[in-house]
């Protein structure tokens, strides 16, 4: 994960197999950001895991009374959001 000013780029896979450490280094990256906007272009694999972490980002800005927006989401994300009814929750950029 690479952060700068407001932008912080999410890269690799967000999967059950990266999961813990996915959410721990993307809540120490969006930590410092009032307004983040999280760019996942450079992610490779999302499975259902990865889509928790994303929504566990987004309550813990909303939680905090931040911004987060997603940027360049993967097909493959926004094809399980679909499948679960949850496409009009993510926040996109």
């Amino acid at each position: 994960m690479q952060s700068a000013e407001n932008r912080v780029e999410i890269d690799g896979a967000l999967t059950l197999d990266t999961a813990t450490a996915a959410l721990a280094s993307g809540r120490a990256a969006l930590a410092g950001h009032v307004v983040a906007v999280l760019d996942l272009s450079k992610v490779k694999q999302v499975d259902s895991a990865g889509l928790a972490i994303i929504f566990a980002w987004l309550r813990d800005a909303q939680t905090s009374k931040r911004q987060l927006k997603l940027s360049n989401p993967p097909q493959q994300l926004l094809s399980l959001a679909e499948v679960y009814g949850v496409s009009e929750l993510l926040p996109l950029a």
